[in-house]
């Protein structure tokens, strides 16, 4: 029993003594993390990647069928216009040629005999003529010799038509042979050689490729496919920034000078096509090289800058509490745009203000909203706060785009509007919390152009509140906000 007794009580001893223990902690104090307003660059972008390609490229081809002879030209040969790249071997053209040279010597002959022969048919007509005039010969021997003149005419024009015939095959032999000897159509580059020498060539539907040429590789064009979501603020003329992995260092720059219409669909993702110019004046960029391209939509040099992580932070009333500062009445806040819309928080307030009128008061409102151009009764449970949009006028003379003046559709498309919302953060000042309402513009991601009003750089904004030892804290008991610091019981989990 003693050594129970004993037991008990020092086991009595050192719970005591822990409880105490734990009961003198400190309370853990949230961490307040910041961000600080700066001044910088702002560009709005768009990612993208795309090909670089030579802005003209010409395929080379040859129109008959041979064997390659000989070959004047090589990967990146410098070719000029009408200069001989390429010979097929002429031999069996040669040979139709002298085939068809006979045959038109042969056409002329017939052309000359049966000229003799028309002379010879108009005599013998002419004197039977003469003699049936003196009834020395019968009616049958005139009209035999009209009819043989006849036939002479017609044969005459025969030959002549063969005679056309084999100087039409002379000279498309002829041209044939010409073909054999592949000309460069302009001053360029071969990027491309698809034969060697030897190999045969058959031109039989379609022209088989012996060289691609690009004109000029000082100049080149980078295709890139952008997303449909994005498209609608891509305009001509807009600055472009490109890398390619060959120069993962260097940074290019090139200006959008089309955007095509026509739709790309891979996987039901749609895109559409954008031709992008790029100089190339020290020749490092090659035909073929992926670029990973940004199109900047709008740019802002050296504006005051806010935090996007503190645009997105909203405290709750546990958070306050926790910091040991009073609950702020936190007026409702809502994005608003420049065509009249009103924020959210306004249609809250209104409808708290209309369910705490009198009677009479309601119906002075509901008077007075019904006589509002476009604005119709307010009713008091469902309808409170809610706005009707104003109807827009339907242009119903509207020019069609062909007949607008315009030679490409891309001197159609309009300026891009000037993006302007609306945001709340919240100053940490000297322990001290205090939201602020701001106007915004563009945004690159990280951070967001400040409008108005004007904060000072260096001013700190709240962008989360975390434990002391940085991890998040908790939802106990019976609040639900994970930024009250709760002590643990002793006996508990």
């Amino acid at each position: 029993m003693k050594r129970t007794l004993t037991l008990l009580l020092l086991t009595s001893l050192v719970l005591s003594a822990g409880l105490y223990t734990y009961l003198r902690q400190p309370d853990i104090v949230p961490e307040v993390r910041t961000a600080t307003v700066s001044t910088g660059d702002v560009i709005d972008s768009v990612g993208a990647t795309g090909i670089l390609e030579a802005v003209t490229t010409v395929q080379v081809g040859s129109q008959v069928s041979g064997k390659i002879q000989e070959l004047y030209a090589d990967f990146n040969s410098i070719v000029r216009a009408d200069e001989v790249i390429a010979r097929l071997d002429p031999s069996l053209f040669e040979t139709q040629v002298e085939q068809s040279k006979a045959n038109l010597i042969r056409a002329q002959a017939d052309v000359e005999r049966l000229t003799i022969a028309i002379d010879d048919a108009e005599t013998k007509l002419a004197r039977a003529k003469g003699l049936s005039a003196r009834s020395l010969i019968p009616a049958s021997e005139l009209e035999a010799a009209q009819v043989e003149a006849r036939l002479a005419e017609a044969q005459l024009r025969s030959s002549r038509a063969q005679m056309t015939q084999a100087e039409a095959s002379l000279n498309q032999v002829n041209v044939n042979l010409g073909h054999t000897i592949i000309t460069s159509p302009i001053d360029g580059i071969v990027i491309s050689r698809s034969v060697d020498v030897g190999q045969t060539v058959a031109a039989s539907m379609q022209a088989p490729i012996l060289f691609l040429l690009a004109a000029d590789l000082t100049k080149m064009k980078v295709n890139a496919n952008i997303d449909e979501s994005d498209v609608g603020r891509i305009r001509p003329g807009q600055v472009v920034t490109f890398r390619v992995d060959a120069y993962p260092d260097s940074e290019f720059e090139g200006l959008v000078s089309q955007v095509r219409l026509e739709p790309i669909v891979v996987e039901n993702v749609v895109t559409y096509a954008t031709q992008i110019d790029v100089p190339n004046p020290d020749l490092r960029l090659k035909p073929g090289m992926t670029a990973t391209v940004t199109l900047e939509i709008a740019r802002r040099d050296d504006v005051v800058r806010i935090p996007n992580a503190a645009l997105r932070f909203r405290p709750t009333d546990d958070m306050f509490v926790a910091l040991s500062l009073p609950v702020p009445e936190q007026p409702e806040f809502g994005r608003s745009d420049d065509q009249g819309g009103r924020p959210e928080g306004r249609r809250r307030q209104m409808m708290a203000r209309f369910q705490n009128m009198s009677e009479e008061e309601r119906t002075t409102m509901r008077e007075q909203l019904g006589r509002r151009p476009g604005q119709g009764g307010v009713d008091e449970q469902a309808n409170v706060g809610s706005r009707r949009r104003p109807t827009r006028p339907v242009a119903t003379d509207a020019i069609p785009a062909t007949e607008r003046g315009a030679t490409t559709i891309d001197a159609l498309f309009g300026p891009l509007p000037v993006i302007v919302t609306r945001g709340q953060v919240w100053l940490y000042e000297g322990g001290d919390v205090k939201p602020t309402a701001l106007r915004l513009g563009i945004t690159d991601g990280a951070f967001t152009e400040l409008l108005d009003p004007v904060i000072p750089p260096g001013t700190e904004l709240i962008t989360n509140i975390s434990l002391a030892d940085g991890t998040l804290t908790r939802p106990t008991g019976p609040t639900n906000s994970p930024l009250i610091p709760q002590r643990r019981s002793f006996f508990g989990r």
